[in-house]
């Protein structure tokens, strides 16, 4: 089983969708294939591309149990037996760097598998992506296996590092020490010396990735880890892709499907995505999202009376005094861990950390609780699960992957006038988290790979059904998005099922209604009834 610790920091992974992500887009040819770079290839063209892969679907993955993560998946022991000994089972395959020029440069991707328990009824493989974008899925699934097992009665269970991910030829950019005050630094500056800093500080980010990853950066955008999931699924040996995405996953999956519409099989997108909205876009959604996520957190503290720690009446009353906590952070920061100090930037991802499951709501009362006391200990500690840094100060390549998919997906760069311009939407819509979302918008500001969509087309037409779930309380990926991405598949593609509930994904949130559904449709395919609400 996993440490506490490491449960926490599987769900951070999983539900990481966070401040970096806001890279933004421009241009496009109104079907949110930005200039059209990587599509409309010719049919010859094609011919040449499938035959130029036939080495790459030919190669057999060599199972051995895996090995202990490694620092860019986050570090830690070997994962644990599964049920009745089983060891987890984990291997590389071989995909280009460059699917223009498939005889070219190549590169591993880290696969771990989790074998089906009813050998004789087996399906073929479930291929789960996490989330992130960046998140390591060959970390995260020994940790999760437990709420996936009623699946792998049929299925083997397998994830993967998308590529610049963990042991997928990682992004690299900054070193532990820099990491450290970079997430520490004052993200939301208030004067022009404070903005400067704010500009040299992403411009030397961006440096260091350049300079330690720039043959990879061009070549790690969802497009292609959607073709890597194409390789992976006849490399696994099925005639369709089973899929289960969440969060980013969804994206993903939904990128998949219309780059390979007629090689769909079954598969789930929970805590979707809105595929029709630009990043600036959805950065905004993530303001409100969260917002409503405070809101509802602040509701349930006062429900219990005076047991509740925080000072207030009202949501608002407690809003306005943990916004005054954040203003006191940004003069006079706390002790935190050892002799790192809790900062305001380090203090909101902290909070953002803990509104992403209602589970953590506990934690994130007692760690405002106590930074108000002068101890930023427990906020502190979610901080680091949100950035990917573990106790031993070494942080995972989740955040810099999230940066350089991000940016190599969306096409926005937008200067510091452009983000500054827009900045009081931001606050409008959230006067917790608006600023720091706001301030985001620059992360792919000089960036040296231009961004190849305004938004992802998922249009799949022709492709079996595919389960979409949202939740009404999703703070990072708002209910909306779900909605958008099963009319966005297309009639009859598109299933959509509603959670009236809180959190960042909706199988895993305890609801007997969601999971019914969910296993009755892999498992059998019963697919559900499209307006299905559960609550």
């Amino acid at each position: 089983m996993p440490t506490t610790s490491s449960a926490l920091r599987a769900a951070a992974l999983a539900a990481s969708l966070t401040v970096l992500s806001a890279a933004g887009c421009s241009g496009g040819d109104g079907n949110g294939n930005g200039d059209g770079a990587r599509e409309g290839t010719s049919a010859t063209a094609t011919a040449t591309g499938a035959d130029a892969l036939k080495r790459f679907t030919a190669q057999e993955p060599a199972w051995r149990p895996c090995p202990p993560p490694s620092e860019a998946e986050g570090g830690g022991p070997a994962p644990s037996p599964l049920p009745g000994g089983t060891p987890w089972q984990c291997s590389f395959m071989e995909v280009p760097l460059d699917y223009a020029d498939p005889g070219g440069e190549t590169i591993e991707l880290a696969l771990i598998k989790a074998p089906a328990i009813d050998q004789q009824k087996r399906i073929g493989s479930l291929i789960f992506n996490f989330g992130g974008p960046g998140g390591s899925g060959v970390a995260a699934l020994p940790n999760f296996e437990s709420d996936y097992a009623d699946l792998r009665t049929r299925y083997d269970l397998v994830s993967f590092d998308p590529r610049g991910v963990g042991r997928s030829v990682a992004v690299e950019c900054e070193d532990n020490r820099q990491l450290d005050a970079f997430y520490a630094a004052d993200a939301t500056p208030d004067t022009p010396a404070e903005e400067q800093e704010y500009r040299d500080r992403l411009a030397a980010y961006t440096a260091a990735c350049e300079k330690n990853s720039g043959t990879e950066l061009p070549h790690v955008g969802t497009t292609d880890a959607a073709r890597d999931l194409d390789l992976m699924r006849q490399v696994l040996g099925d005639d369709k892709l089973h899929y289960f995405g969440i969060s980013y996953g969804t994206e993903l999956g939904g990128v998949y499907a219309h780059l390979f519409p007629t090689k769909v099989g079954r598969a789930v997108l929970d805590a979707s995505i809105d595929p029709t909205k630009t990043a600036e876009q959805s950065s905004l959604g993530q303001a409100k999202g969260f917002q409503l996520a405070f809101t509802n957190f602040a509701k349930d503290c006062l429900s219990r009376g005076d047991e509740c720690l925080l000072p207030g009446d009202s949501p608002e009353e407690i809003q306005d005094w943990v916004g005054e906590l954040l203003e006191r952070l940004d003069q006079d920061p706390i002790p935190g861990l050892g002799d790192r100090e809790l900062t305001q930037s380090l203090a909101i991802s902290g909070i953002v950390q803990t509104l992403y499951a209602k589970d953590f709501w506990q934690y994130l009362e007692q760690g405002l609780d106590e930074a108000d006391g002068g101890s930023g200990a427990l906020l502190l500690t979610f901080a680091d699960l949100m950035n990917g840094r573990e106790q031993n100060g070494h942080y995972d390549n989740s955040m810099a992957a999230l940066t350089a998919i991000t940016c190599a997906d969306y096409r926005d760069r937008y200067s510091l006038a452009q983000t500054k311009a827009r900045l009081p939407q931001f606050r409008e819509a959230s006067p917790l988290f608006g600023e720091s979302l706001g301030w985001g918008l620059m992360s792919c500001d000089g960036w040296p790979v231009r961004g190849e969509w305004t938004h992802p087309d998922v249009r799949a037409p022709g492709a079996a059904p595919m389960v979409v779930i949202g939740a009404t309380g999703d703070p990072a990926t708002p209910y909306e998005g779900a909605r958008a991405m099963a009319d966005a598949l297309g009639s009859g593609v598109g299933v959509l099922i509603t959670y009236k509930g809180e959190g960042h994904g909706a199988y895993n949130g305890g609801n007997t209604c969601v999971r019914d559904a969910v296993n009755n449709y892999l498992l059998d395919g019963t697919v559900p009834r499209s307006g299905t609400v559960c609550s």
